[in-house]
């Protein structure tokens, strides 16, 4: 019977540098002679992609509802899909953002409460939890000014600062309640020293999980 592999999550705000930290676990992982498959959210499927595409796109306005929904729809599809299928073959899965991303966007930022999100999900019977989660975190100033020197951005980066303010309080109040699976990373600071905030977490989970 193959064992089954371990979900990993990075989250944050625009601008913390997800994609460059991503990069960097999956190459430890990589070194550690870890199969890991790499997914994204919203996306990951046909589907989400083509969902991705509308709620970063959209050209009319968006519901907060609708928009909590399109997500929740995604996810769904990546779980069945893509996420479930290689855990159970045993395969590691490295997503950046995942239902933590709804709670803090759409539950906080768009103020539809932790409690929709969660009665969605559970309608949706979407139960699975990542094994550890990284959480990027800096001040709401810095990350947005990465963010703009990027380039053009998409309907939610165009959001108002207050928006992502109470995205960055959901975020923080999901680690302080889970505080084993959820690892807050100080991503103000120079790039060594963040990844090295996550290669010791990293490090600890893998030995944990070794046993």
């Amino acid at each position: 019977m193959t064992d089954r592999g371990c979900f990993i999550t990075l989250e944050g705000l625009e601008g913390v540098g997800k994609t460059t930290n991503r990069e960097h676990v999956e190459a430890l992982l990589k070194q550690e002679g870890i199969s890991v498959l790499v997914t994204r959210e919203p996306g990951g499927t046909d589907l989400g992609e083509q969902l991705r595409h509308l709620l970063l796109h959209a050209s009319a306005p968006v519901s907060a509802e609708a928009e909590l929904m399109m997500m929740t729809a995604s996810r769904k599809q990546h779980v069945v899909e893509i996420i479930e299928p290689a855990l159970s073959r045993g395969q590691w899965v490295l997503c950046d953002r995942f239902a933590d991303a709804s709670f803090a966007y759409q539950g906080g930022g768009r103020k539809l409460g932790a409690d929709t999100v969660a009665q969605l999900h559970e309608l949706m019977n979407i139960h699975l939890q990542p094994d550890i989660t990284f959480l990027l975190d800096m001040p709401i100033a810095d990350g947005l000014k990465r963010m703009a020197a990027r380039g053009k951005p998409d309907r939610i980066e165009k959001e108002e600062l207050a928006f992502f303010e109470r995205a960055r309080k959901a975020y923080l109040e999901r680690a302080g309640s889970q505080p084993e699976r959820v690892k807050v990373i100080d991503a103000g600071l120079a790039l060594n020293a963040v990844q090295d905030q996550v290669s010791t977490a990293l490090n600890a989970f893998l030995v944990n999980h070794r046993g």
